[in-house]
């Protein structure tokens, strides 16, 4: 099998060539450590001349659920543990939180102020250099693994963990005055809200009593018209029935006139009259059929007439008329009206405020204290650094090493490069 793969070959003139230029390199030894030096002196110069900078760090995790127990049962606002540390994350992570907190601690930033700056623009450099934030990821919000990482890194001189540690406490005091800031106006609100449906509540019972008091004495006007407008007819009846009375008497007074009647009489009475018998008789008379009203006589039928017609009312002649006056006097007055005209406390009679009230009452009573509310666990606190992180002393000086070597061999090959040139040129 054969390949196509050819290694190349170094011609013994280019391998004669590289050993004379390794030659001509070492012959500049000298030059290669000076310039070695003198790169290793200058990053030495710079290792142990150059501020040093330090970082702090800080995390913060949830808090126990029971740290925030009495905010959860106000049963107004809902703060779990994952949210209150999203909450201070984005706190920290707050320009305007940063500013403040720059505004309020001039002492501790007089060193991040320079001349012919404003606050704000001394306030940047601090802002975009010095502070890194971590943010816990969403995904773990809810477990043990969330937490927030705060890093600072700050130059010799600045007190960086009592900035540090002052962010964090002013940041989670900002949050904490946030929170009871919502929670009284939520409060204010419901409260607003509960006070607007008991006035509601009130001035549905107060026009549901109008009403039915308006029903109550409509109702009373109607019945009191239906009783006079009866109680009219029936005096029209009870006088119309009168004249007919008279009518019929004065009738049965001229059959009766005509006949001779003047005592009561009756049919059979009357014969015996006629065939003027003086036999005394005690006679019984059955008769299915009514007597004839001029039987009663002319002077029992004027006397009746008389009576009839110097009568001046007809009232006492029918019970219902009796009747129709006791309904009338009791509709003078309702008694239903009067007591809801004399209710003192209305507010008993509200319908569905018990709830609302023992609301108002619990949100009025309610007092949390912020103050003692923990948002989130601290669980490290910037402490002072025991060894900078800038500058790394020995990888400075490595690192120059190592480019003081490579630009003394570049300089030496270039220097062995134009001897050789010039010298072939001539």
């Amino acid at each position: 099998m054969s390949s196509s793969f050819r290694t190349p070959q170094i011609s013994p003139a280019e391998d004669i060539q590289f050993a004379a230029f390794f030659r001509s390199i070492w012959r500049q030894k000298k030059l290669i450590l000076l310039v070695s030096a003198l790169s290793t002196a200058i990053a030495v110069l710079y290792a142990f001349v150059a501020t040093p900078e330090f970082q702090v760090t800080s995390v913060l995790r949830p808090s126990a659920i029971n740290e925030l127990d009495a905010l959860n049962r106000s049963e107004i606002y809902k703060l779990p543990p994952s949210e209150a540390l999203n909450k201070v994350g984005a706190a920290l992570e707050s320009y305007d939180i940063r500013l403040g907190f720059f505004r309020a601690n001039p002492n501790l930033f007089k060193n991040f102020v320079q001349p012919g700056r404003t606050l704000e623009q001394s306030f940047e450099e601090f802002n975009r250099n010095s502070i890194k934030l971590i943010l816990p990821d969403t995904k773990k919000a809810d477990s043990l693994s969330a937490y927030i990482k705060l890093e600072m890194t700050y130059p010799k001189d600045i007190d960086g963990v009592a900035i540090l540690n002052g962010l964090i406490d002013y940041a989670i005091s900002n949050e904490r005055e946030q929170i009871g800031s919502d929670l009284e106006v939520i409060v204010k609100n419901r409260m607003a809200e509960l006070n607007g449906k008991l006035d509601a509540a009130r001035a549905n019972y107060e026009t549901e009593k109008q009403a039915k008091i308006a029903l109550l004495v409509e109702s009373d006007l109607v019945k009191r018209a239906q009783l006079q407008d009866e109680l009219s007819a029936l005096r029209v009846q009870l006088k119309t029935n009168r004249m007919e009375r008279v009518a019929q008497l004065n009738e049965a007074i001229v059959i009766a006139k005509s006949l001779g009647i003047r005592k009561p009489a009756t049919p059979s009475s009357f014969g015996d009259a006629i065939h003027d018998s003086s036999t005394n008789i005690m006679r019984t008379e059955i008769n299915n059929q009514q007597i004839p009203l001029y039987f009663m006589g002319v002077e029992a039928l004027e006397a009746e007439r008389t009576a009839l017609l110097q009568r001046k009312s007809d009232d006492f002649s029918e019970k219902r008329v009796s009747l129709i006056a006791k309904e009338l006097q009791l509709l003078q007055s309702n008694r239903q009206i009067d007591v809801l005209n004399q209710r003192k406390n209305e507010e008993l009679f509200l319908s569905g405020v018990a709830p609302m009230r023992a609301e108002a009452v619990r949100l009025q009573n309610l007092n949390i204290d912020m103050s003692r509310i923990k948002l989130v666990t601290i669980d490290k606190q910037a402490i002072e650094p025991l060894n900078p992180i800038k500058p790394k002393k020995a990888l400075i000086i490595v690192l120059g090493l190592m480019l003081g070597l490579i630009f003394g061999v570049v300089f030496a090959a270039l220097r062995e490069f134009l001897f050789l040139r010039k010298r072939q040129s001539s």
